[in-house]
Parts: C-alpha cells; structure tokens; sequence
C-alpha cells in the first residue's frame, strides 16, 4: 500500500476514533463527531472553529450556511473544493438550547486544547503547503497564541516554532451575522483575503511529490486508533 493510502485510511480510522472521544464534555452531547475531509497531499488546509448544527447532524463539514458561503467563494477563485483538505479545530458542535433551537457557541480554550491532538495528527498526515485558519479559534489554534483577526487578516503568518505558513481571515459565519448593508464590502474584504493563496493553489502541480512519511506522533495515535 502507497504511503497516500495509508495515511488516507488512517485518516478514516481517526475519524472514528473522535466519535468516542469524551476529553471534554462535548462528545456526551452529540451524535457524532465532525471530522476534516480531503485528500492527502492538498495544497491547502482550511481550518474553521467547529461544526454547526446542519454539520453536526450530516456528519461533513461546513455544508451548512456558513459553507455554502465559503464554496460560493472558492469558486468564485477558481479553486476546487475537492483538492483542499477542510477541517475544525473542535471536532463536536458546541450549542445551547433555546426552546428546539441549537444556538452555537463559542468553544472554550479547554476545548480547544483536548481537541489539538486530532488535528495535529490531521496535519501530519495531511501535509498541507500551507493553512488558512477561519476565525479566531482556528487561529490561536494553529499559532500557538491568541490571534487579532480584524489586525492580522489576509497575510500570511509564519510561525516560527512549527514553520507552519497561516492565512488569516474571518470565519465565514461572521459575514452571515454582519451588517446587511455593510454585507457586499464584507464579502469583497474577505474574498480579497482568501485570494492571497490563488497563487500557491495554482501553482499545485497534480505531479507533487508524494507527502514524507508521517511524523511520530501521528504514527502512534494511527497504531492506537487500529488497535
């Protein structure tokens, strides 16, 4: 078996392995976890907050407003949904009720922080160029430190201590909250944001190179997930 391969059925095992994962309070409350989708080797990962309720309840990620947005804006850049890796920093949603509504809310840094391996391990076996983090959490999830996003928005970040190259922009559930009237400007600022990676996404050769082998730590949760 390829290395892709096997780093895309190990990919699948995590994936079951979140619907079990109770280091924090919100995998008791929901029917399953929302893990990443893409292949091995995108060019991109693109990394939002958490599901939202549409998401919780189809198991994908962003397919509800907020991602129906985000597709309206990768294809309006010419890029292909298929070929970048999605994910979250929290794999469970966060809500509470209000009457039979689940309103989202926002996850807690000890969320956050229990929910960090997984996505680590997505990193690792991914191996994407380059991340786009949507939003606050996303950020300070991928670099390490709380992120200004309005300050730090369409430029790419990088972190010294992991090399890891981050975009920074909105999320795009704070578009469908803004303004109406301040809703077109938004919606340009932030299509201006994301268009500082068109250029890495078409410079992605279809003849990449394969992605290195794994690093240990992904290794070792794979081994302990197929156990």
């Amino acid at each position: 078996m390829s290395h892709r391969n096997e780093a895309t059925a190990a990919l699948k095992a995590l994936s079951v392995a979140t619907d079990a994962c109770r280091e924090c309070p919100l995998g008791a409350h929901a029917p399953q976890s929302v893990f990443g989708e893409g292949p091995v080797g995108a060019v991109l990962m693109v990394v939002g907050e958490q599901p939202g309720d549409k998401e919780d309840l189809v198991g994908r990620p962003f397919v509800g407003p907020a991602g129906k947005l985000f597709d309206r804006a990768v294809a309006e850049l010419g890029w292909s949904r298929d070929k970048l890796y999605v994910t979250n920093a929290v794999k469970h949603f966060k809500y509470e009720l209000r009457g039979k509504r689940r309103i989202h809310k926002t996850p807690g840094q000890r969320e956050a922080e229990a929910c960090h391996h997984w996505l680590e391990s997505e990193m690792e076996l991914v191996q994407p160029q380059a991340f786009i983090a949507l939003g606050a959490t996303a950020a300070r999830t991928l670099l390490g430190r709380p992120v200004a996003v309005m300050k730090e928005r369409g430029q790419w970040i990088e972190d010294a201590a992991t090399g890891r190259r981050v975009l920074v922009t909105l999320h795009p559930s704070a578009l469908l909250r803004g303004d109406p009237a301040q809703r077109e400007a938004a919606w340009e600022a932030w299509l201006k944001d994301l268009s500082v990676a068109s250029s890495l996404v078409k410079k992605a050769a279809a003849k990449r190179p394969a992605p290195r082998p794994a690093a240990g730590h992904a290794r070792r949760r794979v081994r302990m997930v197929m156990e």
